[in-house]
């Protein structure tokens, strides 16, 4: 088995490689190839343990098994990543370990690849504004997964912490070359921009309705358990909503909420992601309508990742084997 730090990770993996893998693991999906995901969760003091599995048939048959905590105190309190982990690679037809790699650089980037997927088949085709709601890490992915499917020229940015958002406002200036701005509060920042993007660890609604201009695209990827929430239960029913798995949304996602008030109007949930790629479902209609895509990570994007990785890794001697 090859084992496989974080530095190995960030060399092996590119953003613009992870988004076309991650693409391909939901067309898969939509064109009715195998491609099973499931997911487990633990709540603990202070945070939760969750672990993801999935299979897809690549150049052979893969299945990754994920394991992450996730702590969002950790940073401030510990000087530790919010999220630490371990992923598993598997041979799918052998039941054999092929690899042990960290986690969480690549949680950060196929969350944020799902997200730009989403975005070229659900933004507006001119977007060139983003607002980023959470300044963390998975800002920092997905500003830079963005990028590459729509060309951003203005930022707009919010956090809790007003020296994180300050902080994320400078790199985004520095790094792509983009207007950047801090805003006040999230109504301020939601209704500036034709992508949003949440990543908060947030308990209750940030966004609300009246928040969101006509045409807005949001990637909400806060909500990975039954606790979280990020939109509010009555802007879901008022717009049309893309998942990327329907059941994990129906548990976990922001839209668990929008069902706990009864069954959606129709067409509300247009689909889920593997289905626009394929072209079973439209993406966007009109210029006007506003989609949120419902995002809880699925273990698809995870196979697909970490085979790139695994693959690149044979090739280039990376890591270390062990017995």
């Amino acid at each position: 088995m090859r084992v496989l730090e974080r530095r190995d990770v960030e060399r092996l993996l590119d953003m613009e490689s992870c988004i076309g893998a991650v693409e391909d693991a939901f067309r898969a999906r939509g064109e009715g190839r195998r491609a099973p995901s499931g997911i487990l969760g633990l709540e603990l003091d202070g945070g939760t343990l969750h672990a993801k599995l999935g299979s897809l048939i690549l150049s052979r048959p893969y299945a990754a098994a994920k394991i992450n905590a996730n702590f969002p105190d950790n940073p401030a309190r510990h000087a530790l990543p919010t999220i630490q982990g371990i992923l598993v690679l598997f041979d799918a037809a052998l039941g054999t370990p092929l690899a042990s790699m960290d986690s969480g650089l690549i949680t950060a980037m196929r969350t944020a690849a799902a997200s730009a997927v989403a975005a070229r088949y659900l933004a507006v085709p001119n977007a060139s504004s983003a607002s980023f709601i959470g300044c963390g890490v998975q800002a920092r992915s997905h500003i830079e997964a963005i990028h590459h499917v729509r060309r951003l020229e203005r930022v707009v940015a919010f956090d809790l912490s007003r020296a994180a958002a300050e902080r994320f406002a400078g790199e985004a200036r520095a790094r792509f070359g983009v207007v950047a701005e801090v805003a006040t509060d999230v109504h301020e920042a939601a209704s500036a921009s034709e992508i949003v993007i949440t990543s908060t660890p947030s308990r209750h609604p940030l966004l609300n309705p009246g928040d969101l201009p006509a045409g807005a695209f949001v990637a909400a990827v806060g909500a990975d358990n039954e606790g979280k929430q990020e939109i509010a239960a009555e802007l879901l029913r008022q717009v049309v909503v893309v998942v990327d798995d329907l059941d994990q949304c129906s548990r976990i996602g922001d839209l668990h909420h929008a069902f706990a008030l009864g069954p959606m109007p129709p067409g509300h949930v247009r689909g889920s992601l593997d289905q626009v790629v394929a072209g079973l479902v439209p993406g966007r209609l009109s210029n006007d309508e506003i989609i949120v895509f419902d995002s809880t990570g699925v273990a698809i994007e995870d196979v697909a990742a970490a085979a790139l990785v695994y693959e690149r890794a044979e090739t280039t001697g990376a890591g270390f084997l062990i017995n």
